[in-house]
């Protein structure tokens, strides 16, 4: 396949640790959702075509680990990228808190050229559990999080259950292909050569709660 012919876009998803990100890509991209905690170790990636009007991209979503001691790898894998998603846990304040942190992270690890524009996409992931009554971010809240910090456009989703996900990673495409054509870079310098397989290990931990 020619790289240079196809539009290939970088997507980031950050977040804290269990919040349900790679729940949230397996549900998009492969259909299938676990119960098991795998915790994500450094990066890995997959990908996914998909038809936005008469064009089709392919989306390389990238998975990063939420722990404090992978942060470092951040500048590698940030760089180039077309949209950042920040996923956090309806029914977990502290990760709604850390939002702003990981926003800030990756505009200074990526440096895009015009920072105040870089496209964001705000996921509130996990509304099914306990149907509902465990939650403590409201949407209302969420919104205004989201409206002060430019419109970034807000998303709630189940990977359990496979709520809203399509929509969400919908609007990501869209949202990366806008500024992707105000910004071009050649992805394909990056990433030719690079399989689906992994580029990281993804480790088991036992007894850990529901990913999704």
């Amino acid at each position: 396949m020619d790289m240079k012919r196809r539009t290939l876009l970088k997507v980031i998803v950050l977040g804290d640790s269990g919040v349900g990100k790679t729940s949230l890509m397996n549900q998009y991209v492969y259909k299938r959702f676990s119960q098991q905690y795998k915790a994500t170790i450094g990066a890995d990636f997959v990908t996914k075509e998909v038809q936005i009007d008469d064009k089709l991209v392919t989306l390389q979503i990238w998975d990063t680990a939420g722990q404090e001691r992978f942060h470092s790898l951040g500048a590698a894998f940030y760089r180039g990228a077309d949209c950042c998603v920040l996923v956090y846990d309806v029914n977990v304040l502290k990760t709604f808190e850390t939002l702003d942190n990981w926003r800030e992270e990756f505009l200074k690890q990526a440096d895009p050229g015009v920072p105040e524009t870089f496209p964001f996409i705000v996921v509130g992931n996990k509304i099914d559990v306990d149907g509902g009554n465990s939650r403590v971010v409201s949407e209302k809240k969420a919104k205004e999080w989201c409206v002060s910090r430019g419109n970034i456009p807000y998303f709630e989703t189940s990977a359990k259950e496979d709520y809203s996900i399509d929509e969400a990673f919908l609007c990501v495409a869209k949202t990366a292909l806008v500024n992707e054509h105000k910004h071009p870079h050649p992805h394909d310098i990056y990433f030719q050569g690079i399989s689906d397989s992994t580029v990281s290990e993804v480790v088991e931990q036992r007894g850990g709660g529901c990913a999704c």
